[in-house]
């Protein structure tokens, strides 16, 4: 296959980097921010192939100016930032990578459930702050992990892996998904699927692991908070949008929930000065779940293999919209 121009849109694994230079000429964005939008719309005009990340919008409007877009490759298993319909319109596959995060990102959301109810990211900043005097029995007490109930809304393939992790810890597993969860896989993951207003009033910890949907956006609202045990901890490792940033920040400031341990936010990134940050009982990281070396390589080749087969019209082997490929 001649080479073709593609745009990366940030600094990628240099395997990732190194296998798409094999077959394309590549336009890296090296900055240490997201391309700019008005950067973007310039130099999409003149690619064939474009390899983003979820901080990139790929809609409508910047489709229309890149006439030889032919692939839209995601280094990222969510695609919420991107136009899925706009592409197919135009015949344009979309790939993402699915599965390959699953374990390393149930490991993270399993981190912050602990973090979070043994409140060691207050304890840290306590030592460092110089306050750390005599051992006190009041001092830091949070919640059991071993005997609480686990709540899992999503039960996909990291709401799986989770409640594996969950069992471990001797924890009962409540799950609400969209759609029934055939038999033999309840019983095999040992968890007991309920409605959404049971997992909500029942769990001590609640992990979020839905995809960003109209029907999920601000799931976790007021009401819903209100519902909550006021013991309760809320983990979110799906998308901000999921949760009412208001709503839980009035939920954790009233001590209606315990606590919040936050992968991403709405916005994202978070502001300095977003009242959340003022919290003790809210731990924020910045979007890390899937940010170990070997899972973040993966990503980067799996990527880089969508890109390569949308170039040469092959089918992509990880397509969110296979549809373009019928005859």
């Amino acid at each position: 296959m001649a080479k073709t121009r593609v745009l990366v849109t940030r600094r990628i694994p240099e395997a990732g980097l190194e296998a798409i230079k094999s077959f394309a000429d590549v336009e890296l964005w090296s900055g240490e921010e997201p391309i700019p939008r008005n950067e973007l719309c310039e130099k999409v005009s003149e690619v064939d192939g474009l390899y983003c990340l979820l901080t990139d919008t790929i809609d409508e409007a910047l489709l229309s100016l890149a006439p030889r877009l032919r692939v839209v490759s995601t280094m990222a298993v969510g695609f919420d930032h991107i136009d899925i319909q706009a592409c197919t319109k135009r015949k344009i596959p979309v790939g993402n990578t699915p599965g390959v995060l699953t374990e390393t990102t149930a490991d993270f959301a399993f981190a912050l459930l602990m973090a979070a109810g043994r409140r060691i990211g207050e304890a840290a900043e306590f030592v460092k702050a110089g306050r750390w005097g005599a051992w006190d029995p009041a001092l830091f007490v949070g919640q059991d992990v071993n005997g609480a109930t686990a709540g899992i809304i999503g039960f996909g393939r990291i709401g799986q892996a989770v409640a594996k992790r969950a069992h471990g810890f001797g924890m009962r597993v409540l799950v609400n998904h969209s759609r029934p969860i055939p038999s033999e896989l309840l019983a095999q993951a040992n968890v007991e699927q309920v409605s959404f207003d049971r997992v909500i009033a029942e769990s001590d910890f609640l992990s979020l692991h839905v995809p960003l949907t109209s029907e999920t956006q601000q799931l976790i609202d007021k009401k819903v908070l209100n519902r909550m045990k006021r013991t309760a901890i809320l983990i979110n490792t799906s998308r901000g949008r999921v949760v009412d940033s208001k709503a839980l920040y009035d939920a954790l400031r009233n001590q209606n929930i315990a606590y919040a341990a936050l992968d991403v936010t709405d916005p994202e990134p978070i502001s300095v000065d977003d009242p959340l940050l003022t919290l003790p009982n809210c731990l924020v990281v910045p979007h890390i779940a899937s940010a170990s070396v070997a899972t973040r390589r993966k990503m980067a080749l799996m990527a880089a293999e969508n890109l390569r087969a949308g170039l040469a019209g092959e089918d992509l082997p990880y397509c969110v919209n296979p549809e373009v490929f019928k005859k």
